[in-house]
């Protein structure tokens, strides 16, 4: 039974299956990318490639002008915390045309005989409802809008992610790891360096840091780095702000451990307990700051017996939020986009900024909240 659902999640983690011959995921050109840079192949939540699953890809155009391409709609509804109040607009690949089309009014097939891309059940999408129908008395399934779709999605993430998961550690990690230790010249890897799997999946092949890889090797060896290697690294830096798997950032809602180098933490004191919270980044933590109450608290500014620790960019270590200096304006994103950038000397600070067309530096207490809520735009 166990190596029934092994086999189950493989197919599902690679979208194969026994109708992949039938019905192929893989782009029949060159499929429609609106990512930018180097990474734009490859789905920045799971590192698949775009190209092998394009007939189930969703993009989101966002309103500061990012473009975001995702191998699924469960990939999508992974990023959906962080993206939700700035999205423009969603696009998913009409699965016959294989154009980009508005996923809200897309006809969706869920549950046909074709396996899903990283969750169980398929949903496979269309531009007009004829050939939904179509599909669906040859595969089966039934016939849904995006909203059904999406909450579909949501609703199964977590069984879903556990699947992927315990496929992911029977299988992908080893070979990664056995790629990476047989492959890779170690000392040229600098995991703080990535904001996402995609971009450092386009860094290891640009960079030729390990060799000529196949794409699943390839893909192999990101999962390992990211999901592996990466949280150990910063776990036994015993320097670093440790957050705990199961924390969530009380502003956006995402998994703040999956973002370590980004990470901050703000401790104080409420109704005679002690409070700490930890923020995928300083963005979400001074949003906090400014107005506890707007974020299910009943705590108002100022916050009693309050200290702030924030991640220095380039030491990954945690400094004091209140002395560090924060620069603003760079070519430097993090997870929820324009970030306070935090350093612990003013040099480091200036050296980067300098390195990445930032527009200034900023001590703590010049931060207000309008500015704060600027970096959104």
């Amino acid at each position: 039974m166990k190596k029934m659902f092994l086999g189950l999640a493989l197919s599902v983690l690679l979208g194969l299956g026994a109708y992949a011959q039938e019905f192929t995921k893989v782009a029949s050109g060159e499929p429609e990318l609106i990512q930018e840079g180097k990474s734009k192949m490859w789905c920045p939540i799971c590192g698949m490639n775009l190209k092998m699953f394009y007939k189930t890809s969703h993009a989101v155009k966002l309103k500061d002008g990012i473009n975001k391409q995702y191998c699924s709609i469960r990939c999508l509804a992974v990023d959906y915390p962080s993206i939700e109040g700035k999205i423009d607009s969603i696009l998913v690949t009409d699965a016959k045309s294989e154009k980009l089309i508005d996923a809200k009014k897309a006809y969706y097939v869920a549950g046909s005989k074709v396996p899903g891309t990283m969750t169980k059940v398929s949903k496979i999408a269309f531009s007009s409802e004829a050939d939904a129908k179509n599909f669906a008395a040859q595969y089966g399934g039934n016939i849904i809008n995006f909203d059904k779709a999406f909450a579909m999605a949501k609703e199964s993430l977590k069984d879903d992610m556990a699947m992927t998961l315990q496929s992911k550690q029977k299988m992908m990690y080893p070979m990664g790891q056995k790629v990476y230790e047989k492959s890779c010249k170690k000392e040229a890897i600098h995991l703080h360096n990535y904001n996402r799997i995609n971009d450092l999946k386009a860094g290891i092949k640009t960079n030729g840091t390990c060799g000529t890889l196949e794409e699943k090797e390839l893909q192999a060896l990101a999962l390992y780095l990211w999901e592996v290697k990466r949280f150990d690294e910063h776990k036994h830096n015993k320097k670093a702000i440790q957050v705990g798997e199961d924390e969530k950032c009380p502003v956006c809602g995402m998994f703040v451990a999956k973002y370590p180098r980004w990470a901050a933490r703000m401790s104080y004191k409420a109704k005679d307990k002690d409070v700490s919270l930890a923020f995928d980044g300083v963005k979400d933590m001074l949003k906090f700051y400014f107005n506890p109450s707007k974020w299910g608290t009943y705590e108002k500014q100022p916050l009693d017996k309050l200290t702030i620790m924030v991640t220095d960019y380039y030491t990954q270590e945690a400094i004091d939020g209140k002395k560090a200096f924060y620069v603003l304006g760079s070519d430097v994103y993090g997870p929820m986009g324009k970030e306070f950038i935090p350093f612990g000397t003013k040099s480091s600070a200036e050296t980067f900024m300098k390195d990445h067309k930032a527009q200034t530096i900023l001590e703590f207490l010049k931060i207000d909240e309008e500015l704060v809520y600027k970096q959104d735009k």
